[in-house]
């Protein structure tokens, strides 16, 4: 089995041991597959059932519970303080670099490297049954790793996926639409940001799913080049008229082609993550076109919002939403606010537009 998992290993982003303690992680077993990854950079998350916990020297992190943590070094984590005690003698102790300790309804408690220790809060409301939550959050921790982010980060994203799970009744999972949706609304440390920017597939089957469930999807697009009160009221009145706001981005090329070689003048990237950041958009999603035509012709929301400048007709993509039921609404802009106003009285040294 040893030979049959380290060649397995390969074209993958992270390895799993969880221990259930009936024999498969013996000390030369897990001792060997954690060399294998090491040596081909692969992290490894392990959820150790034993008190030997030396065996698992090499993981990036080991993620015990209270009990557990407590029957290896005999400390039982309390509060913050003991549980800051507990990380700091397992890391001593057995050598690990890496311990997140579970805590239940206290949350977690992560060391990583001889850091400050980071306590995270628990974010479940209601908690109803708490079988699973550890293999949930050992999941959620190796896929988020396995998808290029830090530790904390990760454990901060398990911790929500733990919360969810435990406000149900019975053995339970999380769905991807609910991880995202409970990260928004927690809006905690910018991750609520970074799930809000999608790429083309991924923001089809969040609108596929919302609609799915019942919510109205609402879009709207533009360059949003340098984020104005305009832009923010518009925005605002698109939220309005749906449960859930996607907005189409313009890439960078396509700005220059429809603003001049000189803009835009925040790039992609960051226009995206000033949008991501507003409590009105749920989504972010990136174009190449000059015009959004093909992006509201995959997702066909519910409602499409422009400004009042454009009649129905010259609005990009209305054919598609009144064709398939939904409808148009018209924002009346902010007067004088525009992204070519600001780069032009900002090149001649002008004041602000009076309030």
């Amino acid at each position: 089995m040893l030979e049959t998992v380290v060649r397995e290993m390969e074209g993958h982003q992270v390895v799993v041991l969880s221990d259930y303690a009936k024999g498969v992680l013996t000390d030369q077993f897990t001792r060997r597959v954690i060399a294998a990854a090491t040596h081909a950079g692969i992290p490894v998350v392990a959820d150790p059932k034993t008190v030997e916990l030396d065996r698992f020297q090499g993981a990036m992190v080991i993620t015990p519970n209270v009990s557990e943590a407590a029957a290896a070094t005999g400390i039982r984590a309390t509060h913050d303080d003991s549980a800051e005690h507990t990380v700091k003698e397992i890391s001593r102790r057995f050598g690990i670099t890496g311990v997140l300790l579970t805590r239940a309804e206290q949350g977690m408690s992560l060391l990583f490297e001889g850091k400050e220790i980071v306590h995270i809060p628990a974010s479940a409301r209601d908690v109803f049954d708490v079988v699973g939550a550890g293999d949930t959050v050992v999941a959620t921790i190796a896929l988020a790793l396995g998808s290029g982010l830090d530790l904390e980060t990760s454990a901060r994203i398990a911790n929500t996926a733990g919360g969810i799970v435990v406000a149900k009744h019975g053995t339970a999972t999380v769905s991807r639409s609910e991880l995202l949706d409970e990260i928004s609304r927690e809006g905690r440390s910018g991750l609520s940001s970074a799930v809000k920017i999608l790429d083309i597939d991924d923001v089809r089957s969040r609108c596929e799913e919302w609609q799915a469930a019942g919510l109205k999807v609402g879009f709207t697009n533009g360059c949003f080049d340098i984020l104005h009160a305009g832009h923010v009221q518009l925005l605002q009145y698109a939220r309005s008229r749906c449960d859930r706001l996607i907005v189409g981005l313009n890439d960078d090329q396509s700005v220059a082609r429809l603003k001049g070689s000189s803009r835009p003048i925040n790039a992609l990237a960051d226009r995206g993550a000033v949008l991501a950041a507003l409590s009105a958009v749920d989504a972010v999603t990136a174009f190449a076109e000059d015009t959004p035509y093909d992006l509201i012709a995959t997702l066909l929301p519910d409602v499409l919002v422009k400004g009042a400048d454009y009649e129905i007709d010259q609005i990009v993509g209305a054919d598609i939403v009144i064709a398939n039921g939904g409808k148009v609404e018209r924002f009346a802009l902010l007067e004088g606010r525009s992204t070519t106003g600001i780069v032009a009285r900002a090149a001649k040294g002008d004041s602000a537009v009076p309030a």
